[in-house]
């Protein structure tokens, strides 16, 4: 394993756990919550997979790849939705999800 790679992708997903824990914050304080739901349920599930996909990467697991594939696909999930609103919480947590995945499909190819 490429210790830079390595290095990066833990970056990124740390990076993108922040950001999605401050969107999904951030979005319980708009005035349609309801109407934020599922990027909030994103935002929460992308955090928790990419603390995940740390953890792997840290231990050097045997299912890494995997685990950063589908990392890669709940990013992509949570930027997509992040991305359909104007709100710059959502924005940023877009781009952040986006490099993560990007990261993420690095790692496991």
């Amino acid at each position: 394993m490429d210790a830079l790679k390595f290095k990066e992708c833990v970056e990124a997903c740390n990076c993108c756990i922040a950001l999605c824990q401050y969107c999904s914050t951030a979005c319980l304080q708009e005035d349609d919550v309801k109407m934020m739901a599922k990027c909030i349920s994103l935002d929460l599930q992308c955090a928790e997979m990419c603390a995940l996909a740390v953890n792997f990467m840290c231990k050097n697991s045997d299912f890494v790849v995997q685990v950063c594939q589908l990392c890669a696909q709940v990013c992509r999930a949570c930027a997509q939705e992040c991305g359909r609103f104007d709100m710059d919480h959502c924005q940023r947590c877009a781009e952040a999800c986006n490099a993560c995945a990007d990261k993420c499909m690095a790692m496991a190819a």
